[in-house]
């Protein structure tokens, strides 16, 4: 039976990848500065691919899992993002409005798999919801309604990529990453070519510095490698409605990142919202140990 709370191990995991994801949203801002989005996506999911895959086995999954994982996260939530931030929504904002994805997927959970919320866990999830809802009505400026549109929806792909993330099972996560990853690239590739076409494409290429290829290698290892093995591999083991609020910290890290490297503004208001998120997420994972606390062992 899965527990309802994560372990301090893997809180620290869960942790550590959310502000991974965070701090991405900066690195995914350098990329763009030389790389045609859906291009930068392509080079970011072959990487994740090659080399890993020689030293990796396909994971025991079915190709058609494989096949839609890649796509969604691929195509779906990472090129969408990428589009997303050439100039249509800033990087702070963003790392906002990704985190829909916990709504929907949850949502979905409850509709597919069967997963009832429990009093606390909706309580929280409506404390996170009003502290996201402070943020967009005071953002006004930061973002386009093509930005904002683009966003939602690469998070819808997220939320459906960890269904089947978690339709997977208990199997070996980075390999699972890995192998997914290459269906991602050439629906990328043919939409770059389509859309950016191919010209954009090279002198992005001949543009590149040293800090564009490091941003690629940024997003290949530690975002989608380490960052969506590790999530796959909790979301395997606890339930949705468990795992998937610690996301919500991901536009505290955004937002922090933001600030110190591209000088986005910190206002009041954005302080009481994250006061309000972290209290829903603070409310998802304490409850149920101080509302179950072990029992003490007993005494001779």
């Amino acid at each position: 039976m899965q527990s309802a709370s994560l372990s301090r191990a893997h809180f620290l995991l869960a942790l550590a990848v959310v502000a991974i994801w965070g701090s991405n949203f900066v690195v995914i801002k350098q990329g763009l500065t030389h790389l045609p989005p859906l291009f930068f996506a392509a080079l970011r999911f072959t990487l994740a691919f090659a080399p890993a895959a020689l030293f990796v086995k396909r994971p025991k999954v079915s190709w058609a899992n494989l096949i839609g994982y890649g796509l969604l996260l691929g195509v779906g939530q990472f090129g969408l993002l990428f589009v997303a931030l050439k100039g249509h929504i800033t990087p702070g904002l963003a790392s906002l409005v990704i985190q829909m994805q916990v709504f929907f997927t949850i949502g979905l959970a409850v509709a597919r798999a069967g997963e009832r919320l429990k009093a606390y866990q909706l309580a929280a999830l409506a404390l996170a919801a009003a502290g996201l809802g402070l943020i967009i009505v005071y953002a006004g400026g930061s973002a386009t309604p093509l930005g904002l549109g683009l966003v939602l929806l690469a998070a819808l792909s997220w939320a459906f990529a960890n269904m089947l993330m978690r339709g997977a099972g208990r199997i070996d996560m980075l390999a699972y990453v890995v192998w997914a990853s290459i269906f991602s690239v050439p629906p990328l590739l043919a939409l770059s070519f389509t859309l950016e076409g191919w010209q954009a494409d090279w002198q992005g290429l001949l543009a590149a510095d040293t800090l564009t290829w490091a941003a690629v290698i940024w997003q290949a290892v530690a975002n989608t490698m380490f960052g969506f093995g590790a999530w796959g591999w909790l979301l395997a083991r606890y339930p949705t409605a468990t795992v998937t609020p610690m996301a919500l910290l991901v536009p505290f890290f955004g937002m922090a990142s933001s600030a110190l490297l591209l000088g986005e503004p910190m206002q009041g208001w954005k302080l009481i919202a994250s006061a309000l998120v972290i209290g829903g997420l603070a409310l998802n994972l304490l409850w149920p140990r101080l509302a179950n606390p072990p029992s003490a062992p007993a005494t001779r």
